[in-house]
């Protein structure tokens, strides 16, 4: 799809500018869908432009905030606004791809340690503590160490990377458990 058709998908989106359908069709067309207001900065002249950009998109629910810079744009094909990703991969981005791994249930799901569907992602990082829902899914955040953060794997979904708990560990997680 060529980013002319694109921008004839969007314009049938009710409430969108001329700009905004713009800018979507762009970041659709090179599949940039977590972007930083970096990559949309050559379309507007000053920052206030950009900050009023973001506060509409995501007011039209076109755009999602995972962090201070990060911001993931709800797909074209998504006609009602709702739309997710792969919950790795949003912990991934939420992180910016450092100083975290994926433990508690989601891990040890992704281990085959349990068939229990984990109703929320475990995200251990050296940054930040609390709850946040972010694309229909629940990320709780614990502290801590780099220790723990380096004994963490790399594996992949399709072409996106994310951090998590090696087997082991998170076995030992679940006996600790019972």
């Amino acid at each position: 799809m060529n980013i002319a058709n694109i921008a004839i998908l969007v314009l049938h989106m009710k409430g969108l500018s001329a700009q905004e359908i713009k800018i979507i069709a762009e970041l659709e067309f090179y599949k940039k869908y977590y972007f930083t207001k970096d990559d949309i900065i050559h379309h507007f002249d000053n920052p206030k432009e950009i900050k009023d950009f973001i506060y509409h998109l995501k007011k039209k629910g076109r755009i999602v905030r995972l962090n201070r810079r990060k911001y993931y744009l709800v797909p074209i094909k998504a006609k009602s606004g709702k739309w997710s990703d792969d919950p790795f991969v949003i912990a991934n981005e939420i992180c910016d791809g450092k100083d975290y791994f994926i433990g508690g249930w989601a891990a040890a799901n992704y281990w085959h340690l349990t068939e229990q569907i984990p109703m929320r992602i475990d995200i251990y990082t050296t940054r930040r503590q609390g709850k946040v829902r972010i694309l229909n899914t629940n990320f709780i955040f614990h502290r801590t160490s780099k220790k723990m953060i380096a004994k963490a794997m790399m594996r992949k979904i399709g072409n996106k990377t994310f951090k998590i708990a090696p087997n082991g560990v998170i076995a030992e997680w679940m006996k600790s458990r019972q």
